[in-house]
């Protein structure tokens, strides 16, 4: 992969993995931060994804475990408190609707979280989550079943909540 291929690869993927990064953690910044060190990974590595079928699953995958090691890191107490290294960056806000999706994909089991990310977000079939993650396809299928069930009515309680607490005030 040259230099202007992988500038076009980059262009036409960043804001989609951080997206799909960010619905799997939680965290905007750290989703960015992520994706962006998993590129710079890439650009090392690129005569191998040059040769990769799915390049855009290796930089998910990679800033999937870059997010759960800082992660790591951070819950151990080992990382530094201040990281304000960087200019200040402006990103457009998150709508209402992806606010309460991403907070309702936390409450889930981190495999579902996953599965559902990769699958409805990322756009990629059962096969290829099932060959990205790891597991047989049955076991993301699970994982999709269980994960949409528990994300409606987590999703559902929200608006029930919302509806009920309006009615009280009618």
């Amino acid at each position: 992969m040259d230099e202007r291929e992988f500038d076009d690869f980059y262009q036409a993927s960043f804001r989609r993995i951080t997206a799909q990064i960010y619905a799997m953690i939680g965290n905007r910044d750290e989703a960015e931060e992520c994706v962006q060190e998993a590129f710079v990974r890439a650009w090392a590595h690129r005569r191998k994804l040059d040769r990769a079928e799915y390049p855009e699953a290796w930089v998910r995958t990679t800033a999937y475990r870059l997010a759960v090691s800082r992660w790591r890191r951070t819950t151990r107490g080992r990382r530094p408190a201040d990281r304000a290294v960087g200019a200040a960056t402006e990103t457009a806000a998150p709508s209402e609707n992806h606010v309460a999706l991403v907070a309702a994909l936390k409450r889930l089991p981190e495999a579902q979280r996953q599965a559902l990310v990769l699958h409805h977000l990322a756009d990629l079939p059962v096969h290829q989550v099932a060959r990205e993650v790891g597991v047989p396809e049955g076991t993301i299928k699970a994982r999709l079943s269980r994960g949409r069930a528990a994300l409606a009515a987590l999703l559902s309680d929200d608006t029930n909540g919302g509806l009920q607490e309006g009615a009280s005030h009618v």
